[in-house]
Formats: C-alpha cells, sequence, structure tokens
C-alpha cells in the first residue's frame, strides 16, 4: 500500500525558508520518480517540482519557482525534500508529493499522493 506522507510545513515570513520532507513507503520509492505538487486557496493542483528515479539526477521546476526551491531524494530513508528559500506570500499553499513512475511520464497524473502540508508565507 503505498503512503506518502509531508511534514516539514507552517508560518514563515516573506523571504523565509521552510524545508518539507515526505517520507515514502510501500513501493520501491528509488525506482519511481517522485513530484512536489501545490493547491494554493481557491486554485486548481499546480505543480512545482520532480526528480529522476534512482539518483536523482535529473530535476525541474516551474517558473514560479526555479531558483528557489531545490528537490532531492535520499533513497536510502526513503525520504523525498523540498527546500524552499527566498518564500513570497504566493507561495502558500497545501504542498503534496506525488509518486509518478519508473520512467517519466509527461502526463503524468498526480493522484497518487499524500495528505499535504500546509505553507502560509505571510507577514
Amino acid at each position: 500500500q503505498v503512503q506518502l506522507v509531508e511534514s516539514g510545513g507552517g508560518l514563515v515570513q516573506p523571504g523565509g525558508s521552510l524545508r518539507l520532507s515526505c517520507a515514502a513507503s510501500g513501493f520501491p520509492f528509488r525506482d519511481m520518480w517522485m513530484f512536489w505538487v501545490r493547491q494554493a486557496p481557491g486554485k486548481g493542483l499546480e505543480w512545482v517540482s520532480r526528480i529522476s528515479s534512482r539518483t536523482g539526477s535529473s530535476t525541474d521546476y516551474a517558473e514560479s519557482v526555479r531558483g528557489r526551491f531545490t528537490i532531492s531524494r535520499d533513497n536510502a530513508k526513503n525520504t523525498l525534500y523540498l527546500q524552499m528559500n527566498s518564500l513570497k506570500p504566493d507561495d502558500t499553499a497545501v504542498y503534496y508529493c506525488a509518486k509518478g513512475r519508473t520512467y517519466y511520464d509527461p502526463n503524468q497524473d498526480f493522484s497518487s499522493r499524500g495528505q499535504g502540508t500546509r505553507v502560509t508565507v505571510s507577514s
């Protein structure tokens, strides 16, 4: 049974930083592409970042977060991370990690995701 448990969210001032974690279980984590997606209040799900399987040598980011967020993975700990710096009020959302496939699917849906962790950026 796939389990994804996000943590690390909270209230932070603009310009601040947070590090999100996602503990994965129930599937071969190291073999899967992984994603971070978010949902802002009153809006739909938005893709934030992705990381390739195994070594995680391939990463990509939405234009809105590129240069500020960094995705990484620790396969020994079955954990996905998202380091978020220079946070803006527009980053306020519930952040979810999502399981992909063993290959990159440009039409990836994010139905296999955790319960999310809330990030609020406000002064």
